[in-house]
């Protein structure tokens, strides 16, 4: 008697506890591969069964932590096409590195051994037009916005002479410095880069194609 195949609900649970520990670029790879799918239309939609919710319920091994926007237009699990417990995720309004966004990161390596951060800015981020039009003499933006566009400044500043679409360059600047504050940071983040136990990179999404440019 031909024996039959195992459900897919029932191979996640068997599996959840018994994935091998990827590095930062194998954990990478699987997202640009998900994220593939979505931009083609294919989307397996993976883990997300009764049985992944429950198996996952009281642990988690995510792949990767993301950093993205609050935006709307740019959910996470669906561009990268994971599931429950495949990402660790953390949103903000321009994607601004406070110290509670920090910790949560330092928290997640620590705690689950996530091996890659990406921080993924997008095509025409609200947060960092207003920081455009602020250096632009367009004065303070209303109530606890300024924060996030004073954060935003530097990105603009270093990009507002460089020909183009100074909005989108500020993204990408703006999205390296993030990066580049991540990769230095002590005394957590810092030393398990140099020790290549985590990787930590930047992208951006184009909004009309759902695309992702990788940033460093």
């Amino acid at each position: 008697m031909s024996k039959i195949p195992p459900s897919r609900a029932a191979t996640e649970a068997h599996t959840t506890h018994e994935l091998p520990a990827m590095s930062g670029e194998q954990a990478l790879q699987k997202l640009i591969r998900g994220h593939q799918r979505y931009v083609t239309g294919n989307p397996r939609h993976p883990h997300q069964t009764a049985t992944r919710r429950a198996a996952i319920a009281r642990s988690q091994r995510p792949i990767a932590i993301i950093f993205g926007c609050a935006d709307s237009r740019v959910p996470l699990e669906i561009i990268f096409d994971q599931g429950l417990g495949d990402l660790f995720i953390i949103r903000l309004a321009g994607h601004v590195l406070t110290d509670a966004v920090l910790g949560s990161i330092e928290y997640a390596v620590e705690e689950f051994g996530v091996p890659l951060v990406l921080v993924l800015g997008h095509e025409r981020c609200g947060a960092v037009s207003a920081a455009v039009a602020a250096v632009a003499g367009g004065g303070p933006s209303p109530g606890h916005i300024d924060t996030l566009v004073n954060a935003i400044k530097p990105a603009v500043e270093k990009v507002k002479e460089i020909p183009g679409d100074v909005v989108d360059n500020a993204v990408r600047a703006h999205v390296s410095l993030v990066v580049e504050q991540l990769r230095s940071s002590l005394p957590l983040l810092a030393p398990l880069v140099q020790a290549v136990k985590l990787k930590i990179v930047g992208a951006r999404i184009d909004l009309d194609n759902g695309k992702i440019d990788m940033i460093g």
